[in-house]
């Protein structure tokens, strides 16, 4: 039987109890989906892309990202979606500043540190990520923090 929505936020949140690794989480969740999206867009794009200047690698990623949400919950693929578009709206001013070269070394440097931040949340934490039981859970993060600020909000998801 397919996991719903509940069954994944429930088994992430069993590693992330404590409040100093949620703290953590709720800001290199976020900045880690950043700066993968920002990876993904410095990939060259072959001529069939290149017709279409918002069609590139990450836009591909992120429908296979958005139609995992959508299995699992609409409201939280809406916010998702509306967070994907802030990114690449970011990742456009960015390269607009400091070109695709200063795109891919901040995604970089954004990734390694905010990892290194992820594990020392676990190690607080006592426990390892989840990603390690399932690799899916790696879709679950942004999810997990999205469905807190729909809590927050009242908001179904």
């Amino acid at each position: 039987m397919a996991r719903t929505i509940e069954d994944w936020l429930d088994a992430y949140a069993v590693s992330h109890q404590n409040p100093t690794n949620k703290k953590i989480h709720w800001v290199c969740v976020p900045g880690i989906f950043w700066s993968i999206v920002g990876l993904l867009w410095v990939i060259p794009q072959p001529a069939f892309m290149a017709a279409l200047p918002w069609f590139n690698w990450a836009t591909l990623g992120l429908l296979v990202i958005v139609g995992f949400y959508a299995r699992l919950s609409w409201p939280l693929t809406l916010g998702m979606a509306a967070f994907t578009l802030l990114c690449y709206l970011s990742l456009a001013g960015l390269q607009g500043l400091v070109g695709v070269t200063g795109v891919l070394i901040t995604s970089v440097v954004v990734f390694a540190i905010l990892w290194v931040g992820q594990f020392v949340g676990h190690h607080i934490e006592g426990k390892k990520p989840s990603f390690f039981e399932d690799i899916q859970f790696l879709m679950i993060g942004p999810a997990w923090v999205m469905a807190f600020i729909f809590d927050r909000l009242n908001w179904r998801y």
